[in-house]
């Protein structure tokens, strides 16, 4: 008697109508529901209007017991752009104007409550990067079976320590791998030539491929998680792949991260992707999962 949440991203209002849909109510300061609980996939700051509401709604159902909450890759990213580095100074995330214009309105909605926000980072440090049960695996990005099986060994009770955050923040070690997928997923080069423009405008040779895919059966068209016209309908070049595994597991899986568009539907009937672009104008989804072995797009509730 799980729902799961997406990308929520500072919407705060659409989110308390998204519970108000799944039945919960707000009492004594928090969300509640007398049979379900919710299972938030990650991603609750930067660009939405009213982050600082979203952070008290979510941190809130988690501390009651109403909620679980995962670590998306934007609050890993506000970690990391908080982190000062221990030797030459700056931070372990650059503070590059792409990265503070990504940050900007978080920072800004937390103008004169920094003690406010750093306590709210301590609480990201706290989130799991993963959840599983024997009926279901959530994650915000990809379930990465090997990555998964490195952090479980890694991790301190599931957790990100300091340490553990400046090594992950170096590129040449096995945690910082691990992490790049679980939290951000898997991407592959396109052909030499094209390119995309992704969400913020940003040029891109790099795409958002479906992990739980055989890649050795896709197209560069077929493989790509977002609708992109420039992709040519050809088999993908395997060599550009860091690996060849997929998730060919049938449990199921909830994640999000992806920008998905459109109605809510299902990859398969074990994957499930909540992610449809709240912040640029979609919708905030959620999945009401009841202990199902086959996920049905029934199912889906969003606003």
């Amino acid at each position: 008697m799980i729902d799961f949440i997406g990308d929520i991203h500072g919407h705060a209002d659409q989110l308390v109508e998204l519970l108000w849909k799944l039945g919960y109510r707000k009492s004594n300061g928090t969300y509640s529901h007398p049979k379900r609980k919710v299972v938030f996939v990650g991603d609750y700051i930067d660009r939405g209007p009213k982050i600082r509401e979203t952070l008290e709604i979510v941190k809130s159902m988690v501390d009651t017991k109403n909620a679980i909450a995962l670590m998306g890759n934007h609050e890993y990213n506000a970690l990391c752009f908080h982190f000062t580095e221990k030797e030459g100074g700056g931070h372990l995330r650059k503070h590059k104007i792409k990265n503070i214009i990504q940050h900007y309105e978080t920072l800004k909605q937390f103008q004169n409550k920094q003690q406010e926000y750093e306590e709210y980072l301590d609480w990201f440090q706290t989130l799991p990067l993963f959840y599983e049960t024997e009926q279901f695996k959530a994650v915000h990005a990809c379930w990465d079976t090997s990555s998964i099986a490195y952090l479980k060994e890694k991790l301190v009770n599931g957790k990100l320590t300091d340490s553990l955050i400046y090594e992950s923040a170096k590129e040449d070690t096995e945690l910082n791998s691990a992490i790049e997928l679980v939290l951000k997923g898997k991407e592959m080069k396109i052909p030499a030539g094209l390119f995309f423009s992704d969400k913020d405008g940003t040029k891109r040779t790099e795409m958002r491929i479906k992990w739980w895919e055989n890649p050795s059966k896709m197209t560069y068209k077929s493989i790509s998680v977002e609708s992109i016209q420039e992709l040519p309908e050809q088999p993908i070049d395997l060599s550009e792949l860091k690996s060849l595994d997929f998730y060919s597991d049938n449990s199921i899986v909830f994640f999000g991260h992806y920008w998905l568009k459109g109605a809510p539907s299902l990859y398969k009937n074990n994957i499930c992707c909540l992610d449809y672009s709240v912040a640029k104008g979609g919708k905030l989804v959620a999945y009401q999962f009841n202990g199902e072995d086959v996920l049905h797009e029934k199912n889906f509730i969003s606003v």
